[in-house]
């Protein structure tokens, strides 16, 4: 599992829907939940998880898309299996594992140290914990 540090910027709810907005090194994130607990609170720092195979890797991407997190980051490792490709990635100090078809790692002719754009579904985006009580 991912995990993200971020602070929690802003919350929008309406009945039980709610949208938490965070700050990760700059970048605007949202997560879509159902359910929040009372200590989630704007300015709080948060740990995110997310998915290895909920992490997608784009190239050369123009045109609009209706993911909420987007944000570039650079490719430290490639393993290759017989199905499945394991990519490593990097923004700022916070490692992430995206786990893609090793058809597509080599339809997309990923490389080491290429920046390249993740992007996270609203929805796929989890608070583990909360870093200030």
């Amino acid at each position: 599992m991912n995990k993200l540090v971020a602070t929690i910027k802003k919350i929008n709810s309406i009945d039980s829907l709610n949208i938490v907005e965070f700050d990760f090194f700059g970048k605007n994130l949202k997560m879509m939940s159902l359910d929040l607990s009372k200590n989630i609170q704007i300015d709080k720092k948060v740990t995110l998880s997310v998915k290895p195979t909920n992490i997608i890797i784009a190239k050369n991407l123009f045109g609009e898309i209706s993911l909420s997190n987007q944000f570039v980051a650079t490719i430290q490792k490639i393993e290759n299996g017989h199905l499945l490709s394991n990519i490593i990635l990097k923004i700022n100090d916070t490692y992430l594992e995206s786990i893609i078809t090793v058809d597509s790692s080599k339809k997309m002719n990923l490389q080491k140290d290429e920046d390249v754009l993740v992007l996270i579904k609203a929805s796929d985006l989890s608070i583990q914990d909360v870093l200030d009580d």
